[in-house]
């Protein structure tokens, strides 16, 4: 019988608080695994369940905490480390060096004002004690190691200057540079391309079998545990619900919760009318609740008949050959080259459809739908819509078709004025445009409209900052209902969502689209989503539109090899 690999990291009754107004408030619950050496422990969990607090902790990298419990750092000999109990200064010698940290957001963890190969090569001066012209070295041969394009570029570059997937391989170079025992990942491929979400595990993978490296890997997507853990655990409000190996975990759930989170993942061979969630799916395990129901498989053959019906109508927008570049930095003597973001790109949408855009980011998906509500300016073409072509119309003229015409943001956050309430963020637009005739009307029309997408009539009275990601982006969906527009770009709108959050927003998407007609532009990398909430699918690479189809003919029969290489890049569990 095969000994288990011994254990690198050892938490035991591990518990967290957090001081408040209200008393202390607890976020990880009497928490205990194992992480194995050489090995990759998963953390699968949604927001709030304590992933993230978990790996901070372990780095001791939280604000004002109050632990209980040991947090234990294994030597090969059997010394045991307590990294609850060292000091500052002690704790230097394992930060960085012996453990390593791929952050969320690479973009907020890399110093803006330092070229990415100086930070690196910074940390290796710390603690490896390398020469400047040493550090460099080395940091070429991690940016070459970790699949980046010209390692001197990336190295003088600053962070603004290279893509999301760019930045991310950066902070692994930087995590590994000291080639430490442990590197903690926490939601590292979150909002990447599926394709570069799929680089990036490898690059982990082939990485942890060069050197040996014990990762702990925080997601709340079960598909990328999948691809990259060998054992699981599952939190739930701070409590570690489940741990089993990967295959058993996936294929035999035992908590109602783990089996909830599988269950509303986006399915690719099917189309549901509407996805399970992970609040009802635990709702219905309660004693005396009645099962939850499966949601219905729409079959081909209706959704067939619907799209003979949704095209048979005239055009509701029109898209003719549009063009849009952007001058890039111009060198001495050399001419001034153009990136073009969009390159002639022509279709048609219709009333009552959703039109799904995918692909990679640098596709020109976003500038398309900035495009055709006219917050990018075009260089050519023509966006028809009620007879006219709203490109050439002055900003003046724009303006009554504003609200007509909304979009929904990738981060909710960012699109909220964090000085607004709920109701005045909603309620300004609506002033603009005269909808309704007194402050009263508009006040009660929102409060229906808050009902509508799941929140509170309370909080029409709170920020921004009292919401969490998913109440955020359902709050921009009010107030892009508000005007009552017949078009809705949603651009990125799920994809840093939880699982279960993502399902809940995108059932209440096809909820108001049914109740109000709304047409939609649904924009996303993740062509499972975009296939879920499509009628058709243009798929985009380089600014030009690779195919155009109905969403399951684009999944089921894909004619260009780059979305059949989109389709292998999702990850799945079997």
């Amino acid at each position: 019988m095969p000994t288990m690999p011994e254990p690198i990291l050892e938490i035991n009754d591990f518990c967290v608080d957090f001081k408040t107004e209200n008393g202390h408030h607890r976020v990880v619950d009497h928490l205990s695994f194992q992480l194995q050496r050489g090995k990759t422990l998963g953390i699968v969990g949604e927001s709030g369940s304590g992933k993230s607090v978990t790996a901070l902790s372990i780095m001791r990298l939280l604000k004002t905490p109050l632990y209980s419990g040991h947090i234990y750092f294994k030597e090969n000999k059997g010394k045991a480390t307590d990294l609850l109990q060292l000091s500052n200064t002690a704790l230097r010698s394992f930060r960085g060096k012996r453990i390593g940290m791929i952050f969320q957001e690479p973009m907020t963890s890399l110093n803006p004002s330092m070229r990415c190969g100086t930070q690196i090569s910074e940390v290796m001066q710390l603690h490896l004690n390398l020469s400047k012209q040493q550090a460099k070295q080395r940091s070429m041969q991690l940016l070459e190691e970790v699949l980046l394009p010209d390692p001197e570029k990336i190295y003088n570059a600053y962070p603004h200057e290279i893509s999301g997937g760019q930045k991310q391989r950066v902070m692994i170079a930087m995590a590994i540079c000291c080639n430490p025992d442990i590197v903690i990942a926490d939601e590292p491929t979150t909002a990447l391309d599926v394709t570069v979400q799929k680089t990036i595990l490898e690059l982990l993978r082939n990485l942890q079998a060069k050197y040996n490296i014990s990762i702990l890997f925080i997601t709340h997507d079960l598909g990328v545990v999948a691809a990259i853990a060998h054992t699981a655990i599952v939190m739930y409000k701070g409590k570690k619900v489940e741990e089993a190996p990967v295959a058993n975990l996936f294929k035999n759930p035992q908590h109602p919760y783990t089996q909830g989170l599988l269950a509303c993942r986006v399915p690719l061979h099917m189309r549901y009318d509407t996805l399970p969630t992970v609040s009802s799916f635990m709702a219905s395990q309660e004693a005396n609740h009645p099962p939850q129901p499966k949601p219905r498989i729409i079959v081909a053959s209706e959704w067939k008949d619907k799209s003979k019906t949704l095209y048979q109508q005239d055009a509701l927008l029109k898209i003719y050959d549009l063009y849009k570049s952007y001058p890039l930095p111009k060198k001495f003597g050399k001419k001034r080259h153009y990136f073009h973001a969009l390159d002639q790109i022509n279709f048609e949408l219709y009333e009552g459809e959703t039109l799904g855009l995918v692909g990679e980011s640098g596709c020109g998906k976003t500038t398309l739908g900035r495009s055709i509500l006219r917050l990018t300016d075009i260089d050519k073409g023509k966006i028809i819509y009620q007879g006219k072509d709203i490109a050439q119309l002055a900003p003046s003229q724009m303006r009554p078709l504003r609200k007509d015409m909304q979009i929904i943001f990738q981060d909710p956050y960012s699109s909220l004025n964090p000085r607004y309430t709920v109701g005045m963020a909603i309620m300004e637009p609506m002033k603009l445009h005269g909808i309704l005739h007194s402050d009263s009307e508009r006040k009660s029309y929102v409060m229906d409209l808050l009902r509508k997408v799941h929140l509170e009539e309370k909080h029409f009275y709170a920020y921004p900052h009292e919401f969490s990601g998913g109440q955020r982006q359902r709050i921009c969906i009010a107030r892009a209902l508000a005007l009552q527009p017949k078009i809705i770009v949603c651009d990125e709108s799920v994809s840093a969502l939880d699982v279960s959050v993502q399902a809940q927003v995108l059932n209440l998407l096809n909820a108001l689209k049914a109740e109000f007609n709304i047409t939609y532009i649904f924009i996303s990398h993740d062509l499972s989503v975009v296939k879920f909430m499509s009628d058709r699918i243009i798929v985009m690479k380089n600014g030009k539109i690779q195919e155009m189809n109905l969403a399951d003919e684009v999944y089921e029969h894909p004619q260009s090899e780059y979305t059949k290489h989109l389709i292998q890049a999702i990850p799945r569990l079997d």
